[in-house]
Parts: structure tokens; sequence; C-alpha cells
């Protein structure tokens, strides 16, 4: 796993190979973070990872000079690698949560989030309640940005929010934006 971009670009970044994850691959990171390069300013900007696994992307928006970034996941050992890792890269403005993500999500958040991104596991049930999630408790700030992650299967496009998908092999990234 590498980061692709900002001020750790190359840097290769090794988990432990006994996390329960499936990161996002480095041609999809790609992929993504070319689109997101024309569309928003990193600098300043308040990202939330949902189901963060390694990090990857966590660490793409703390390379990135994004403002504030706050990893999700339930896992322990996920987790305390974020937590590891990013304190070796400098990323003191990325803080990781041990949490149950749909349970984070059902709460109302003191302040709205730039940024959120989302990369369940593809093998659960209630990935397509994650929009309504976000937008019914106010996660995302007005101008903000839902991406998700997700298998070619699931089809997000009658959502309200709903803007477009993009496709890199086999992964797929579906983007809601709050003014729906």
């Amino acid at each position: 796993m590498r980061i692709i971009g900002g001020t750790q670009k190359g840097r290769h970044i090794n988990p432990p190979a006994n996390l329960p994850v499936r990161p996002t691959t480095d041609l999809a990171k790609e992929g993504l973070f070319n689109i997101l390069n024309n569309i928003i300013d990193f600098e300043g900007l308040k990202v939330l990872d949902l189901f963060a696994g390694t990090g990857s992307i966590s660490f793409e928006f703390a390379s990135r000079q994004a403002a504030a970034v706050v990893a999700v996941d339930l896992n322990f050992k996920c987790v305390e690698f974020i937590k590891k890792t990013s304190l070796q890269l400098g990323f003191l403005h990325l803080k990781a949560i041990r949490t149950d993500v749909f349970r984070f999500l059902s709460k109302s958040p003191n302040e709205g989030f730039d940024l959120i991104f989302s990369d369940a596991p593809y093998d659960i049930d209630n990935v397509m309640i994650l929009p309504n999630l976000v937008f019914n408790h106010n996660w995302l700030n007005e101008d903000g940005l839902l991406i998700i992650e997700h298998t070619r299967s699931l089809q997000f496009a009658g959502h309200k929010h709903f803007s477009q998908t993009r496709r890199y092999g086999k992964v797929n990234f579906s983007f809601f934006t709050a003014k729906g």
C-alpha cells in the first residue's frame, strides 16, 4: 500500500497481514483522487473516513493537507494501526475512532464534514442505508460530498442526493451531494 499524492507521496505503508480488510486498490484510489483533484481543494477540508480499515484513504487525505481527518472502524487492530502509522507520518490532524459505523452515524455530529468516504465490507447488508444516515443526521456540510465504494451489484441512482457512479475495474464509487 502506498500514498499516491501530497507531502508523503510515494511512501509505502505495510499493514499487518492479519487485518480483516480489503483495501481500495491503487488503480481505483488513483482514479478517485484524479476526480477529486479537479473538484475540491484539499487544504482546509474536514474528512470522515468510514470503515477505514488500513487507513489508506485517511492517509491520502492527510498527506494532501486536509485540515482534519477522522477515521472510523470497529476493528481494534485496524484503529491501532491507523493511530500508530499516523504518528509515524506526522499526521497529527488524523484521529482514529473505534466504534460501529452505523451506531456512529445514527447520532448527529457537533459539526459536519466536507467529504465523507465509505468503504464498507462488500458482504454487509445495510450499505444502502448509509446515504440516508449521513443526510438525515446532517453529517455533510452544505457543499459536501459523500463517496461510497461498493460492488457493481449495488445501485444508488434512485437516491435524491445521488450524483454519479465511476467504475475502476471491479471497484465502483458512487458520489452524492448535499444539495441533492
